[in-house]
């Protein structure tokens, strides 16, 4: 489980410079890479959302879990 942890971490960090681009530099480095395969680019923003949503629901065990 803490390799899912550390996945789920890094596509987050990944996810947020990405939102960070798109804030400050109306830069979208996943549009750039993938915009010419939707599917893919689809894709990629919804790995990142259940990213989320794991660590959401995973927060109190994932804080067990690297305590050890």
């Amino acid at each position: 489980m803490k390799t899912l942890d550390v996945i789920a971490a890094v596509l987050l960090v990944i996810g947020g410079l990405n939102w960070l681009l798109v804030g400050v530099m109306d830069f979208d480095l996943v549009k750039y890479v993938l915009g010419a395969i939707p599917l893919a680019m689809k894709a990629v923003y919804v790995i990142v959302g259940l990213a989320a949503i794991y660590q959401i629901f995973q927060w109190k065990a994932i804080q067990q879990r690297w305590r050890h």
